[in-house]
């Protein structure tokens, strides 16, 4: 079944069709404008198709007749092994390079937050604070997602000028991730904080 108020596109097509009741637009004008979004969407939309299958297969890589563990578990397996204890300065950096490759902040956590939880449970320190550090660092990659970059500029109608568009982001993306990352460090082995659930045992 479709539950069509619950689907983006089912809401989009109601503003379109309370929009031409609204404004009184001739069918011609409706014809028009849904032709020139149409276009944008095609030229901003091509990256999806690459992208969302990559995340349905990270996301359900632990389902298998191998019984091979998933790979965020396999990855956060590896990070924790390699970098240790210095790893939360790098955790908004996982974030920004989720959003990064698969142009969503959204998606980002949803392939992310599990490795950074498996991870945070391999080093000792809090799983809570590493997951929403994620969160931090996926909003700041999305200032260079490309997927993002590609729908902001086919709006704008600079279309074409994406390495321009990524040169000038990535100066801000950069501080506001070095900076997450010195306050996840200080956060963790400075203050000590660790999990809520955590404190709430404690007697």
């Amino acid at each position: 079944s479709i539950q069509f108020l619950y689907l983006p596109g089912g809401i989009m097509i109601m503003v379109v069709l309370a929009t031409f009741l609204l404004q009184r637009m001739k069918f011609s004008e409706l014809k028009a404008a849904v032709g020139e979004s149409s276009r944008t969407l095609l030229g901003a939309g091509f990256v999806l198709m690459f992208t969302i299958p990559m995340v349905r297969i990270l996301i359900n890589s632990g389902v298998n007749m191998a019984d091979l563990p998933s790979m965020p578990r396999a990855m956060a397996e590896l990070v924790a092994g390699a970098v240790g204890s210095i790893y939360p300065f790098f955790a908004p950096s996982v974030g920004a390079l989720g959003a990064f490759i698969a142009g969503s902040n959204t998606v980002s956590n949803l392939m992310m937050a599990q490795f950074q939880f498996d991870t945070a449970q391999l080093i000792g320190v809090s799983g809570a604070l590493l997951v929403a550090v994620q969160a931090v660092g996926a909003a700041a990659g999305n200032m260079i997602a490309i997927h993002n970059v590609v729908a902001a500029s086919a709006t704008v109608g600079l279309l074409g000028r994406e390495g321009t568009i990524l040169r000038m982001t990535i100066i801000p993306t950069l501080y506001y991730l070095v900076v997450a990352g010195v306050l996840t460090m200080i956060a963790i082995h400075g203050l000590g904080v660790t999990d809520p659930m955590m404190l709430a045992v404690k007697p």
